[in-house]
């Protein structure tokens, strides 16, 4: 398909006024769109802080930022509007990998060089590149986690992330793999809190007043931990274990002070970064990265390791 030939949605043509946020319009600057899910989630403000920072440093981009505003309508919208606009690579991280599948492949096939960050588009042929961490491996760290904190067993509250993102789904795989069949360790409450801090501490508490106390609490991203300690701290349950996911600054400041027992870095940042890098050459020398798929390996982080932290210097 040609990039000007496909017929704008009412959401592109709502996001087509996206402007470049680095440099100008004119000369050779390369026109880039950096896209996350939502800047209300300090991990995608991070992300995207990274993007930016990795498009100064290279220089000559502009860069287009998009907040999908935690819609998928949204952020298709803004990646239909890139298609129109002619850029020259889209680096993205999607909300929902089914929702944005037909807008990436748009953008593939008009000959847009596409590097997904996080999570991937499965089913979508043609993306140049993916960087993430991988996910499930973050899941089956936490579990270990748990199980070396726990040798004589624990009773778990599982706090799953949201329905269709890629990231919640191989965590939970991961959790589920080492877990699973190990008698000692039983995951009495499992409910998606939707990567919300506010939805994961009335999850909590319903968990708390069917169940009682667990020993451990497991959750999907450190929003959802944040939420978990307030419910449990609000009821007196200062000793439950709880462990979070993505590192986030507060996070870390609550592992420091012994209220979390730990998160796990997947060093988003250094996600971003690769992702904007390997975009550009291939804009610029239309040669194919060497590896198309990037993942690095996530690692919890506790009190006695909090130096390997991406974001550490960020914590209050």
């Amino acid at each position: 398909m040609n990039r000007r030939s496909f017929l704008l949605s009412s959401a592109a043509l709502g996001a087509f006024a996206l402007a470049p946020s680095i440099g100008s319009a004119q000369g050779a600057n390369l026109k880039v769109l950096g896209s996350v899910p939502s800047l209300t989630f300090p991990f995608f403000v991070h992300m995207l802080n990274q993007i930016k920072a990795e498009a100064a440093a290279i220089g000559g981009i502009d860069l287009i930022e998009s907040d999908g505003q935690n819609s998928a309508p949204k952020q298709t919208g803004d990646v239909e509007a890139a298609v129109v606009q002619s850029v020259d690579a889209i680096v993205i991280s999607p909300l929902d990998v089914n929702s944005l599948a037909p807008a990436v492949e748009q953008a593939v096939q008009a000959g847009i060089p596409v590097v997904t960050i996080d999570r991937r588009v499965d089913g979508v042929e043609g993306i140049l590149a993916h960087v993430g961490a991988d996910n499930s491996k973050g899941g089956e760290a936490q579990a270990q986690a748990i199980m070396a904190a726990k040798p004589d067993g624990a009773t778990i509250f599982h706090l799953q992330g949201q329905p269709g993102a890629g990231p919640a789904i191989d965590r939970n795989k991961g959790v589920h793999a080492v877990l699973d069949g190990q008698d000692k360790y039983k995951i009495v409450f499992e409910q998606t809190a939707n990567f919300a801090r506010a939805e994961a501490l009335s999850v909590t508490e319903a968990g708390l007043t069917a169940h009682g106390k667990p020993d451990v609490i497991v959750c999907a991203n450190d929003d959802m931990a944040l939420g978990a300690l307030e419910a449990c701290t609000a009821a007196g349950h200062t000793d439950v274990l709880i462990y979070g996911f993505d590192a986030l600054p507060e996070a870390l400041a609550a592992v420091r002070d012994g209220k979390l027992a730990g998160t796990v870095e997947q060093f988003p940042g250094e996600q971003a970064r690769r992702a904007l890098r390997i975009a550009v050459d291939f804009a610029k020398t239309k040669v194919k990265p060497a590896e198309t798929q990037v993942l690095l390996t996530p690692i919890v982080i506790g009190k006695d390791n909090l130096d390997k932290a991406e974001r550490l210097g960020e914590a209050g």
